[in-house]
């Protein structure tokens, strides 16, 4: 069950991230201005690390035990809709952000920011979804077998923040994630 724990993993760091989001939010709604770029960075990873890597290694796992549970099957089908929704909603925020930071905003910083906090909602309840009801669901009813072939059959991406070399693009997130710096 690599593929659960690892998974899992990405929930956890993923959690971190929109915390971060939210702490944000909160000081925009305060008064002051957060650090929109870090703001842009979040959002970039949760949706580009997920997009590209996280929700097909899910997809490809729901797909392999649809069949087996109606119910489990109706919530695969749920969450992988949710997939397409978040990836939406998530590349339109980062082009909002995008646009701030450029001083060429499409959308009100207020609205954006309303945006940004639904997202925020929106990922943490595709999360508690995905732990609490899913992935216990797939762990009760696979078999050592199953999980032996989809751990063979689903590598681990490399993660260019939470991996073990960071990418440039993403230097500034981790530092901010590892020393507090991300209310500047």
């Amino acid at each position: 069950m690599a593929i659960i724990a690892e998974l899992h993993q990405e929930h956890v760091n993923l959690k971190r991230l929109l915390d971060m989001l939210e702490r944000k939010i909160e000081k925009f709604r305060e008064g002051s201005h957060p650090n929109f770029q870090l703001m842009s960075d979040v959002v970039s990873y949760v949706g580009g690390y997920a997009d590209i890597h996280h929700h097909p290694r899910e997809d490809r796992m729901f797909e392999y035990f649809r069949g087996r549970d109606a119910e489990l099957d109706k919530l695969m089908s749920d969450c992988e809709a949710e997939h397409a929704e978040l990836k939406h909603l998530s590349s339109q925020i980062k082009d909002s952000i995008e646009g701030v930071l450029h001083d060429a905003a499409v959308v009100p910083l207020d609205q954006m920011v309303d945006h940004l906090e639904q997202f925020v909602k929106l990922e943490n309840e595709h999360l508690d979804t995905e732990e609490g009801k899913i992935f216990p669901a797939l762990e009760k009813l696979g078999s050592d077998d199953d999980w032996s072939k989809l751990d063979a059959s689903l590598p681990s991406p490399t993660d260019p923040l939470f991996g073990l070399k960071q990418s440039e693009e993403y230097r500034d997130l981790y530092e901010a994630l590892y020393s507090d710096r991300d209310e500047e």
